[in-house]
């Protein structure tokens, strides 16, 4: 078998290394176009490709813990107490205001309270006395002469009559009716019948005294 020769050789592996070096301008292009290169890397890593390390992920730095500090805390229960110690004598206040207002609203009813019972009572007595005064009225005229005791009831304003008349018993007022002027007694006899109605419901336009 015939040798190959040296010169041969040289020229075969100047060949192999230009195919190698177009190869990897080719397809690598990226990485050294040297095949010495590549080919000593293929080497050192036992002909196989080793995958490129995957850089960790940049994780965002966790925000600070916020920790008061002693003091702080003290600061804020202090400042929390003054609160609450404002709002309870604001509480205080207010209600030492209702309390003062109740009492003053007591008094004050007290006060209507007896006033009404002064008023009450005056107008009763003011009552009985009108009524006194008009039963002291009907018993003198009732003991007058029913034509004396007309002459004056013609005279007299037509009120007065209406109520001395009305409250006498009927045996003395019935003498005394008829010796009124008649224009009078119809008046006086119209009023007594209309005043126990209504004010609306009484009849009393175009009445002749």
């Amino acid at each position: 078998m015939r040798r190959p020769r040296p010169f041969m050789l040289v020229l075969g592996g100047l060949a192999v290394m230009g195919v190698l070096r177009t190869t990897t301008a080719i397809f690598f292009p990226e990485t050294d176009s040297e095949p010495s290169a590549f080919v000593s890397s293929a080497h050192a890593s036992g002909g196989t490709e080793q995958p490129m390390p995957v850089p960790a992920a940049v994780s965002a730095p966790a925000p600070p813990m916020l920790c008061e500090t002693p003091e702080e805390m003290l600061q804020a229960m202090s400042e929390e107490r003054a609160l609450l110690d404002a709002q309870k004598a604001r509480l205080i206040e207010q209600q030492s205001e209702v309390e003062l207002a109740q009492e003053k609203l007591g008094i004050e009813q007290k006060r209507l309270a007896d006033l009404k019972t002064e008023l009450e009572g005056l107008l009763a007595t003011v009552a009985k006395a009108q009524t006194d005064d008009l039963d002291r009225l009907v018993a003198l005229y009732s003991s007058m002469k029913p034509k004396e005791a007309a002459a004056i009831l013609d005279d007299m304003d037509i009120e007065t009559s209406v109520m001395v008349l009305a409250t006498m018993p009927e045996r003395d007022a019935a003498p005394i009716l008829a010796a009124l002027n008649r224009v009078r007694a119809r008046a006086i006899s119209r009023i007594i019948l209309e005043r126990s109605k209504l004010p609306g419901d009484q009849r009393l336009q175009g009445l002749k005294l």
